[in-house]
């Protein structure tokens, strides 16, 4: 049998040892935890770290499928607990959490700051002919894992502790979609009650607001609400009745949710309404922000739409928010994850590829929408984009630097044209050269300003070494 191999990181975080232990002892800590280009799901979980608890998770090894079992073995709060694998895909597996008090610096908010450190202790599978093959391969896949685990454990406590430490209830519509379904697990880590809002069967966390009046009324136990929910705008080649689709999932939907809002006694003190920068059409090498007229193609005119039918709302005196949201980078889903594959296989840039593409990491729309939730000031149309637009040809270009690929193949506008009509030129070739002004001045602190650091944070192409 092979020598068990170990590994040990450490990083500083800008909060106490007490408040980084909550964060992992929450509901939703795993799932945020896990890298998104890692294929796991939790098949079952006692949500506890408590000695005896159990999680079970679903992956795959060399693309078969494999169950984890993993059993929490040490619970010491605020200072340490420790899980082991009872069966995986390792021979064996021991992992402890470590929590210390460093002092007053570097912290964020309240002065007080921490270290976690994480210890392994692993072995592989088949001996020394697994330790031959497979060290290599598991080792970096351990360096990804933890590169992303400890980046985001720090920056999302960074987020928390910048605002007061009130727990709020929010409901989410779209709440299992890209953006929807990261931003519950957020808010539960961070210590908020959520709700779903849907258009089927209520429940006691979830409201049917469109269904009657009653459910809709439950809307007066919230105190913000993010309204993300529509029609996919990619999903299938367009026509009159897709548009349509498109045009009322976004525009009666949300007057009608704003109504209802508007009619309760209690209202909530913040919508946070998806939008998109699709509302400035094709405008070149123009810089926009918040102040430039809107476009006058079809999705901008369905944007427009879309924010005018906030009306109720504002008029009842709700303060409103609409999020424009630019080029959403997740290989979860939305644009990036359809261009991976092309990427791949040496693909290039779409068109002349001097369009601008106004893109944001997945993590700072999650982070700016908790902004503009925690920030009683901020109101109106809020362009949720990065400080750093590019072309498409020099993301074609990054895209494929991260990947260890050429970015060699481009493909010609009367091609996408071919395949997607109407939406090749308002989904591809469309140029956005976009300013998020409103977010940066209301004190926005990002995350991720790069593009090749947003892709190779994404993407699990950063390393942390063992210490």
């Amino acid at each position: 049998m092979a020598d068990p191999q170990t590994y040990c990181v450490s990083t500083r975080l800008p909060v106490s040892k007490q408040q980084a232990f909550a964060y992992h002892e929450r509901r939703g800590a795993l799932q945020r935890l896990t890298p998104p280009w890692e294929s796991v799901s939790i098949e079952r979980s006692d949500c506890s770290l408590t000695v005896g608890s159990r999680v079970v998770l679903r992956t795959s090894l060399f693309g078969l499928p494999l169950r984890w079992i993993a059993e929490h073995t040490e619970y010491d709060p605020p200072n340490r607990f420790a899980d082991t694998q009872i069966s995986g895909p390792f021979a064996s597996w021991d992992h402890s959490h470590h929590f210390h008090s460093v002092g007053n610096v570097e912290s964020v908010g309240n002065g007080e700051t921490s270290t976690l450190t994480d210890s392994i202790r692993y072995r592989l599978p088949v001996g020394a002919i697994g330790h031959f093959f497979g060290s290599g391969i598991a080792r970096r896949k351990i360096e990804s894992m933890f590169a992303y685990r400890h980046r985001i454990t720090r920056d999302d406590l960074a987020l928390v502790d910048s605002y007061p430490n009130e727990k709020q209830t929010i409901a989410i519509s779209g709440s299992h979609g890209l953006v929807g379904s990261k931003m519950m697990t957020l808010l539960k880590l961070f210590g908020h009650e959520t709700k779903r809002i849907v258009r089927g069967s209520p429940s006691v966390d979830s409201i049917a607001a469109w269904q009657n009046d009653q459910q809709a009324n439950r809307l007066s136990e919230v105190d913000a609400v993010v309204h993300l929910a529509g029609e996919p705008i990619a999903s299938r080649r367009w026509n009159d009745e897709v548009k349509k689709r498109i045009r009322d999932s976004r525009v009666i939907r949300t007057r009608q949710l704003c109504e209802s809002l508007a009619r309760l006694d209690k209202k909530p003190r913040v919508l946070v309404c998806a939008s998109a920068t699709g509302i400035y059409g094709d405008r070149g090498d123009e810089i926009l922000d918040e102040r430039s007229e809107p476009g006058s193609d079809f999705l901008a005119s369905v944007a427009s739409e879309w924010e005018s039918a906030c009306q109720p709302a504002i008029d009842a005196g709700i303060r409103v928010v609409s999020a424009r949201f630019g080029l959403i980078l997740s290989p979860h889903g939305g644009a990036l994850q359809k261009m991976l594959l092309p990427a791949k296989f040496a693909g290039g840039s779409l068109g002349s590829g001097k369009q601008w593409w106004s893109w944001i990491s997945l993590d700072d729309v999650l982070g700016a929408i908790y902004h503009v939730i925690m920030k009683s000031e901020i109101v109106g149309p809020i362009n949720f984009v990065s400080q750093n637009p590019i072309t498409n040809a020099d993301f074609a270009r990054t895209l494929g630097r991260v990947l260890n690929r050429p970015a060699m193949f481009p493909a010609p506008a009367f091609a996408l044209r071919i395949a997607l009509g109407e939406m090749a030129d308002a989904l591809l070739l469309a140029s956005t050269r976009i300013h998020a002004t409103a977010l940066e001045q209301s004190g926005y602190r990002y995350r991720f300003t790069d593009l090749e650091e947003t892709l190779r944070y994404s993407l699990g192409r950063n390393r942390l070494k063992s210490t």
